[in-house]
C-alpha cells in the first residue's frame, strides 16, 4: 500500500477521535460549563447533524476543487474547529466549533474513499478503502479512551487541543505524502441527491440505517454517567471500559461484513433482533459490574456489525432503482448514519431529563432498533415481490 494511504488513515483517526471522544467527557463538560447532562448531550447531536447536512451539500459545492487542495483545506478547518473548542469559554461557542469540525468530517469521508481507491490497482481498491476506515475504528479503540483520560486529568479543553494537534499531523502527512495530481470524477450535483431522495425504496433503507445504527447512541451518549452513577465504576475504570467497548466494536465491524456477504437483509434482521434483546438486557444488568461488562461487550459488537450490511444493501437497491446515482445513494446513507446518531443522542437526552432517568436509556434504545427491524421486514417483503412484478 502506498504511504499516501497512511496519511488518509491518520486523518480518519483524528476525525474519529473528535467525533466520539465527547461521549467520555459529557459529565466533565456539563460540570465545567454549568449545564445539564441532556444539554451536554446536544453536543453529540449537533456534530452529527453537521455531518448529515453538511456532507452532501459541501461535497457538491467543492466538487471542482483539486482533491489534495480540498483535503488540506478540510484538515485546516478541522484544526480550526477543534482549536476553537479548546478555547471556547462557553456552551454556544463550543457548539459552533463542533459544527465546523463536523463539516470537515462529512466532506472528508465523502471524497476520501474515492481518493484511496484511486491510489492503488483496481484489485486492491477495497483493501485501500478498508485501510483508510481503519483509522476510524482504531480511534474508537484508542483515541476515545486516551482523550477521556486527558480530559479527566487536565480538563476537557486539553482533549480538544490534543485532537487539534492530531489534525496538524494529518495536515502535514497529506501535504508530504499525497500526490499533487489525483484522479477526479465529475462533481456530484445536488439534483442527483434530490433524485435519490425521491425513491421510496431507498428512503426506507435510509430509515433502517438511521434507526438501526442510531439506537445505540441513546445509551452510548450517556454511557459514562451511567457506568459511574448506576454501575458504580470510578472515572479511571470507565476509561478501561471504553477500551473494551471499542474492541468489541472493531470485532463487530469486521464480522458484520462476513454476515452480510450472501444475504444482507437476512443478516440485518438477525442483528437487529439480537441488538434489541441485548439493549433490554442491559437495562437489567447495568447495576452489577460483571454482568454489565459482558452485556456492553455484546452491545458494542452488535452496534457496528450492521454497518457493512446497511451500506451494501443501499448500494444493491440503488443499482436497481437509481442506477445513475449509486455513489450519491451511498453518500446519503453515510448521512443517514449520522442522522441516527443525532436522533439517538437527542432521544437519550429526553430520556435522561424525564422521570425515567439514565436507567431507561437501554430499553428506549431497544424500542428504536425494533423500528429498524420493522422497516427491514417491510423491505424484505418488497424485495420478494420484485421478481413477480418484473415477470
Amino acid at each position: 500500500m502506498p504511504l499516501a494511504l497512511f496519511a488518509l488513515t491518520i486523518a480518519a483517526y483524528a476525525i474519529g477521535t473528535t467525533e466520539f471522544v465527547i461521549v467520555g467527557l459529557l459529565p466533565t463538560v456539563a460540570s465545567d460549563l454549568g449545564i445539564t447532562l441532556p444539554m451536554a448531550g446536544l453536543i453529540v447531536s449537533i456534530y452529527a447533524l453537521g455531518v448529515t447536512f453538511g456532507a452532501p451539500v459541501l461535497t457538491a459545492l467543492t466538487g471542482r476543487i483539486g482533491r489534495k487542495a480540498l483535503l488540506l483545506g478540510l484538515m485546516a478547518l478541522f484544526v480550526a474547529g477543534n482549536g476553537l473548542a479548546a478555547l471556547a469559554p462557553g456552551y454556544g461557542l463550543l457548539l459552533v466549533a463542533r459544527v465546523l469540525s463536523a463539516f470537515a468530517h462529512g466532506v472528508f469521508f465523502s471524497v476520501g474513499a474515492t481518493i484511496a481507491a484511486g491510489l492503488v490497482a483496481p484489485d486492491r481498491r477495497a483493501s485501500a478503502i478498508a485501510l483508510m476506515f481503519m483509522g476510524l475504528t482504531v480511534a474508537i479503540v484508542t483515541g476515545v479512551p486516551l482523550g477521556t483520560i486527558i480530559g479527566q486529568t487536565f480538563g476537557w479543553r486539553a482533549t480538544f487541543a490534543a485532537v487539534a494537534g492530531l489534525g496538524i499531523v494529518a495536515f502535514l502527512a497529506i501535504a508530504l505524502l499525497l500526490p499533487s495530481k489525483l484522479p477526479q470524477s465529475a462533481p456530484a450535483r445536488l439534483v442527483d441527491q434530490v433524485k435519490v431522495l425521491g425513491s421510496g425504496r431507498l428512503l426506507l433503507v435510509f430509515g433502517m440505517t438511521a434507526l438501526g445504527y442510531g439506537n445505540t447512541f441513546v445509551t452510548f451518549t450517556y454511557l459514562t454517567p451511567m457506568l459511574e452513577q448506576v454501575t458504580g465504576l470510578s472515572s479511571s475504570a470507565v476509561s478501561l471500559v471504553l477500551v473494551l467497548y471499542g474492541l468489541a466494536i472493531a470485532a463487530g465491524n469486521l464480522s458484520g461484513g462476513r454476515f452480510a456477504d450472501r444475504n444482507p437483509v437476512r443478516a440485518l434482521i438477525a442483528l437487529f433482533a439480537a441488538q434489541a434483546a441485548v439493549l433490554v438486557l442491559f437495562a437489567f444488568t447495568a447495576g452489577a459490574v460483571i454482568p454489565a461488562l459482558v452485556t456492553l461487550a455484546a452491545l458494542g459488537f452488535l452496534s457496528f456489525a450492521s454497518v457493512p450490511g446497511l451500506q451494501l444493501y443501499v448500494v444493491e437497491l440503488a443499482r436497481i432503482h437509481r442506477p445513475t446515482a449509486v455513489d450519491v445513494a451511498s453518500a446519503l446513507n453515510i448521512a443517514a448514519f449520522n442522522l441516527g446518531i443525532a436522533v439517538g443522542a437527542w432521544v437519550g437526552g429526553l430520556t435522561v431529563a424525564s422521570s425515567l432517568g439514565l436507567e431507561a436509556t437501554p430499553w428506549v434504545g431497544g424500542l428504536m432498533v425494533l423500528g429498524a427491524l420493522g422497516l427491514t421486514l417491510i423491505s424484505r417483503q418488497l424485495d420478494q415481490r420484485r421478481p413477480a412484478l418484473a415477470a
